[in-house]
């Protein structure tokens, strides 16, 4: 490995992903402010809000998933020169973005008079609960546009923007979530709900914020977007989905299975469902540094398979996954250290900081397959090549993952039940698998385009 090439690729790297990761961070700072502000109203505000955002961030993860596909298309074609072609995407997505959007509205109007009755929850909770969902759901469509304008933006090599605008969100969010929350200005209180509005208002905002930029910014002027109007095409909107929809899938499939490991652990009593929380709450944290650098990936590896500058692209590879694995040191290592005080910060019960911090250990040990595995999929969606990323997932989280958290959590084919544990076991197997996997696909694709 040369240095001084390392040094050069890091340092491009870095200047995409740093304003992703700060991005990322607020985003879930937003989370937590709304928790927080919800709970000085009363527990059952607190837990509505709680078990709104586990139904609400799923589904519109999923759709971030899809337009991702708009970063990887963008950067290609400005990696080809080909700008004239990078608004038809844009607008393509955005269509795709808008029906989505309208459909959250739709789906949770349709949706909601079936299974309210259905659901065993405190009164106060359920109503609290779906009237944050039936305020949020108002700001999807503006959210989704924001995901398109912001993809547009980073497939272009403009990451800081996404940034700036997420802490424009966050400085709208506390004010907002106070006002509704606690009735302000002649309003009513509505308590943990009104955190729908604001967080509503916040997407909405950011999505504007974003509009004006992309409207008045010299960086983006080789690829404008106001010159002509596309109206859909389905043509378009087919390659777009084909790409997309991978991507949203295997997101789904991460993100749900770690719920489903929460739902699983419910009998072993309250505390040890904290305990996992706790951990996977900041692993989640800790996962913002890889992905960040993953989404720098696949613009730049996008732009270089453009340029037809293959050797570029698997250089790039090369040496995001050596930086994922020296961060990975280094996030390990302060995980190791100070994993009892991280537990504190989280709880004040000594038998939950105590299970925490012991799943903790396990989760710095997956670091290192949670970096190479999420590196070799962003420069698998810069090469276009998303289908296997799906297949990959699918098999290390679902079956290879979940079927090893189970033998070894709940039954005692192998070794007695080990609880938790088996179940962490099984995330380091299924991330470890995915990694091996990925990185093997990545070869492969790599290999295929060196002979066009």
């Amino acid at each position: 490995m040369q240095i001084s090439k390392f040094f050069t690729n890091t340092k491009s790297l870095m200047k995409l992903a740093y304003p992703i990761l700060i991005a990322q961070l607020i985003q879930n700072l937003m989370g937590f402010a709304d928790t927080v502000m919800a709970g000085r109203v009363s527990a059952t505000d607190m837990a509505a809000v709680a078990v709104a955002s586990s139904i609400w961030l799923p589904l519109i993860l999923t759709i971030y998933g899809l337009i991702m596909a708009l970063a990887t298309i963008v950067s290609q074609l400005a990696g080809a020169k080909k700008f004239s072609d990078v608004a038809k995407a844009t607008y393509q997505t955005a269509w795709i973005a808008l029906v989505l959007g309208c459909l959250l509205i739709l789906l949770f109007y349709i949706v909601t008079p079936i299974i309210s009755p259905k659901i065993g929850l405190d009164p106060d909770l359920k109503r609290l609960m779906f009237d944050y969902l039936g305020y949020v759901v108002w700001g999807g469509p503006g959210f989704c546009l924001y995901l398109v304008l912001r993809n547009y933006s980073e497939g272009l090599s403009h990451t800081k923007p996404t940034m700036v605008i997420s802490i424009i969100g966050l400085l709208i969010n506390i004010p907002a979530n106070y006002i509704f929350i606690y009735g302000e200005f002649g309003l009513p209180a509505l308590g943990g709900a009104g955190c729908g509005i604001a967080t509503a208002i916040v997407y909405w905002v950011m999505f504007l914020s974003m509009l004006i930029y992309v409207y008045l910014s010299k960086h983006l002027k080789h690829a404008p977007l106001f010159d002509r109007f596309y109206w859909p095409k389905w043509t378009e909107i087919k390659i777009i989905l084909a790409i997309g929809i991978p991507i949203a899938l295997s997101l789904l499939f991460e993100v749900s299975l770690f719920a489903v490991v929460a739902i699983i652990l419910a009998p072993f009593g309250a505390e040890v469902v904290a305990s996992h929380q706790v951990a996977i709450n900041f692993s989640g944290l800790v996962f913002m540094v890889p992905l960040s650098l993953a989404m720098a990936v696949t613009i730049k590896v996008g732009f270089s398979v453009g340029e037809k500058n293959y050797p570029e692209a698997k250089e790039l590879c090369k040496y995001a996954i050596i930086l994922g694995l020296l961060i990975a040191v280094v996030t390990a290592v302060l995980t190791l250290t100070f994993r009892e005080a991280i537990a504190s910060i989280y709880t004040t019960d000594v038998e939950v900081v105590s299970l925490a911090a012991s799943l903790m250990f396990l989760a710095a040990l997956f670091q290192f397959s949670d970096a190479i595995q999420v590196i070799s999929a962003g420069a698998l969606r810069g090469y276009k090549d998303t289908k296997s990323i799906l297949y990959i997932t699918f098999a290390s989280y679902w079956i290879i993952g979940l079927s090893i958290g189970l033998v070894l959590g709940i039954t005692d084919w192998i070794i007695p039940a080990i609880g938790p544990y088996g179940f962490w076991i099984g995330f380091i197997s299924g991330l470890t698998a995915a990694a091996i996997l990925l990185a093997w696909r990545l070869n492969i694709v790599q290999k295929r385009v060196e002979l066009l």
